[in-house]
């Protein structure tokens, strides 16, 4: 316990010093910390805190998405809420169709893990998205579109991950149990976050003791997350509708929301920085040489699932007051970046899994890419097509 403790400090430093790097070289701070990870690798330190899809989902994912949610405007999230949802579920399904087909044709996976893999790879990861987009400075219709879609297709890809795992273990899938499902996770999930969110925030609103309150919004995001997963909804999208009721509450004695957020701010800096300097360490540790036409060819099969879920759907508000504009498709298109919940998803496959090794491994390949690449070129294409 004191190894994992002195560990965790010296990983914060760590973090502190890149954070500190980054902004002078301006350098996105994600692709910083993963490169830190990959120069810890090679240090004579053993981790004790390893990456794990319990460590990533049920400690990090929480507060990550609520923080997150916070800062979205309801009224502004409803006008785009038929476009986003699109994008989160017949967008997801488009992108992983698409990657599985690839994977099953070119790479010769089994039906079962190529449909695993093309499941997970296929929904944006919220935590890189955000870190990503918020460092860059993206403000307005775009911002609430990226980060939105990235938390809510969260959801889609759990179910049909579930469902994936199930046909390659040897089960059936039924289209209407698993369409049935879906719709019961999410919307089970959004009542599931709403609720225990207004009672926290009801009970928040009768104390001026910023640190109660605070202690109020803490139990409203791993709450929400714990008590939905339990009864098999989705956890994240609770925990973003958890944060849209926090963030959105307006009520009389609600006293310290300036202080609540700088508490937030730092809870996500410090989640952002174990898990990429985790991604880092591990990446490292993979060895891609067996499998690297799998990764050329999953990076360019998820490029193109990505395009496939982006342009055509924006495509059907062409004509109304909801247009998408062409630089933010772009931008959506590209800043589809993946990252903790594909290594979550794929970590958390059973170990007797078809093909997991290869699975695992092509993801990271896949995230790396995702990270170096899309990440490193982010800011540079904003700045092109005029959004920054």
């Amino acid at each position: 316990m004191v190894t994992q403790i002195s560990q965790l400090g010296l990983l914060l430093l760590i973090a502190a010093l890149i954070a500190m790097l980054t902004r002078r070289l301006r350098l996105p701070y994600t692709v910083g910390l993963v490169l830190g990870g990959i120069g810890l690798s090679f240090m004579p330190l053993h981790l004790d805190l390893t990456l794990t899809k319990d460590l990533i989902y049920s400690l990090f994912l929480p507060p990550l998405v609520f923080e997150a949610a916070l800062y979205i405007h309801w009224r502004e999230l409803r006008q785009d809420l038929p476009l986003v949802g699109l994008l989160a579920t017949v967008g997801v399904l488009l992108a992983a169709a698409l990657t599985a087909s690839g994977m099953h044709f070119l790479v010769h996976w089994g039906w079962g893990a190529a449909a695993a893999f093309g499941v997970l790879i296929a929904a944006t990861d919220p935590v890189s998205v955000i870190a990503t987009f918020r460092e860059a400075g993206v403000r307005g219709r775009l911002r609430l579109l990226v980060e939105a879609e990235s938390l809510l297709n969260d959801g889609t890809a759990a179910v049909l991950f579930v469902a994936a795992v199930g046909l390659a273990a040897g089960g059936a899938a039924d289209l209407l149990e698993v369409s049935a499902t879906l719709l019961l996770s999410m919307g089970g999930g959004a009542l599931c976050g709403a609720a225990l969110g207004l009672v926290f925030m009801y009970l928040a609103g009768r104390t001026s003791d910023r640190l109660v309150e605070i202690s109020f919004t803490t139990l409203s995001a791993y709450g929400s997350f714990f008590v939905a997963e339990h009864f098999h909804l989705s956890g994240v999208l609770a925990a973003l509708t958890a944060g849209l009721v926090t963030g959105n509450y307006r009520r009389a004695g609600w006293s310290s929301r300036d202080t609540i957020e700088s508490f937030w701010e730092y809870v996500a800096f410090l989640a952002n920085s174990l898990i990429f300097l985790l991604i880092g360490a591990h990446e490292a540790q993979q060895h891609f040489g067996g499998v690297g036409l799998a990764v050329l060819a999953a990076v360019a099969l998820v490029t193109l699932g990505r395009a496939l879920a982006i342009y055509p759907l924006c495509a059907l508000f062409g004509r109304g007051p909801r247009r998408v504009a062409a630089a933010h498709q772009h931008v959506l298109f590209w800043g589809g970046l993946r990252g903790a919940l594909a290594l979550a998803l794929a970590l958390g496959l059973p170990p007797d899994f078809p093909q997991r090794d290869s699975i695992v491994t092509v993801t990271f390949g896949v995230v790396a890419f995702s990270i170096f690449a899309q990440g490193l070129t982010m800011t540079p294409l904003l700045r092109r097509l005029g959004q920054l």
